[in-house]
């Protein structure tokens, strides 16, 4: 394997949003062998997490579900998959006519508003996830508004449910506008992305530009915005925690996130020893 691609929140990260030392001496190990480690995540490159962002080695991301393939070191966009204005807007259009919280990426920020930030626990945020949005979201009166003026496109666009009932109309209502991807990454949520914008496309992507074929990718997830690169790579790992249908689909299952088990998987199949 030359590419590892890695999840974050429910994979590489526990349920406290922190690295393991187990997983962090794998990746290291990894690196000093050659091989790229990189986070493949929903978040922009803002929030991934200092303790991963910052080690040595680790150079590229593919972020926002893919709709972004990012060069830390060089601060440059690789490869991107981003909404219009006009097709972002579409979107909040129908969510405004739900109970429902949303928010988009602009520009490696979270554009969101104080009626929303001010009740995360309402819809089912807490704890670490809490804090970890408050962190990367910035205030501002109407989140339509400084999308139709900002004159940036759309990475992609979140929204949570209080009540999950509506989730599926939404759902089916957004992709009925055909051109956009939608996930989930826990169970009350929906992350809008523009075509092309998927984790396992992003993955090629990325390989392609570095010269690496795809039989030597590998993956790990838990969720559903995970289920293209664990379809797509060569090795793909579910988590332990991982949903039953990307269990399905892997081509194996390894410890949860609170066990290590991106440590536990990359010794037995990539460093030849294992936890």
């Amino acid at each position: 394997m030359r590419l590892i691609a890695l999840d974050l929140d429910g994979t590489l990260l526990n349920d406290e949003k922190e690295l393991t030392e187990e997983n962090r001496k794998a990746l290291a190990e990894c690196m000093e062998r050659g091989i790229y480690i990189v986070p493949t995540t929903g978040r922009t490159l803002e929030g991934i997490p200092a303790e991963i962002k910052n080690i040595p080695g680790i150079r590229y991301a593919i972020t926002v579900n893919g709709g972004r393939i990012m060069d830390k070191d060089q601060n440059i966009t690789i490869d991107s998959r981003l909404l219009t204005r006009e097709q972002a807007l579409q979107v909040i259009d129908i969510a405004e006519e739900y109970p429902v919280m949303y928010d988009a990426y602009v520009n490696g920020r979270g554009v969101s508003e104080s009626r929303f930030l001010d009740h995360l626990e309402e819809y089912g945020i807490s704890g670490a996830g809490l804090k970890s949005i408050r962190a990367v979201r910035d205030a501002y009166p109407n989140i339509r508004d400084h999308i139709e003026t900002c004159g940036e496109m759309v990475e992609k666009l979140n929204i949570f449910f209080k009540d999950v009932s509506c989730r599926e109309e939404i759902r089916r209502r957004i992709e009925d506008l055909g051109f956009t991807i939608v996930s989930s990454s826990v169970y009350n949520n929906l992350e809008i992305n523009a075509k092309g914008a998927t984790k396992g496309e992003a993955i090629l992507r990325l390989a392609d530009y570095l010269g690496i074929p795809k039989e030597e990718t590998m993956a790990f997830g838990d969720g559903e915005n995970d289920f293209t690169m664990i379809d797509t790579v060569e090795l793909g790992v579910a988590m332990g925690n991982a949903a039953d249908f990307l269990k399905e689909r892997a081509d194996y299952i390894t410890l949860s996130n609170n066990e290590s088990g991106v440590a536990y998987a990359i010794r037995k199949f990539v460093l030849g020893s294992e936890a």
